[in-house]
């Protein structure tokens, strides 16, 4: 059973080494989820630890502190994820007002100019 779940960790953290390597994962977002798979990974080589750190932390069952890290890990990236939404959001917004401007720029300078392709508006040089 520690071999399957060793074998996943490991398959894991390739995946996440796979999608950085393809562009498919952003670095700050893969040093995150390769730290967490090293933890993990960690976690299942040394199973005393988790035993240790529970006494330490003063949780009587080991596997009770292992979900609250990983509910406090899942808080912090939604509130990271958040945080780049609201990032993004305001990004697209203002790019969305300088297109806008750009485009009433644009129309306003080309009002009256007739369009090149009407053979009749272009003038005589003559």
């Amino acid at each position: 059973m520690l071999l399957a779940i060793t074998a996943l960790t490991v398959l894991f953290i390739a995946a996440v080494v796979t999608m950085l390597l393809r562009r498919q994962l952003q670095e700050k977002y893969a040093v995150l989820w390769i730290v967490i798979g090293v933890a993990m990974l960690i976690l299942e080589l040394v199973p005393g630890l988790l035993g240790w750190l529970s006494s330490v932390a003063g949780v009587q069952v080991p596997s009770n502190l292992l979900f609250a890290m990983g509910i406090a890990m899942l808080l912090g990236v939604c509130l990271h994820l958040s945080w780049e939404l609201s990032r993004a959001e305001d990004e697209i917004r203002r790019v969305a007002e300088e297109v806008t401007l750009l485009r009433a720029e644009f129309e306003r300078r080309t009002d009256g100019v007739a369009p090149t392709d009407d053979p009749e508006a272009v003038p005589d040089d003559e």
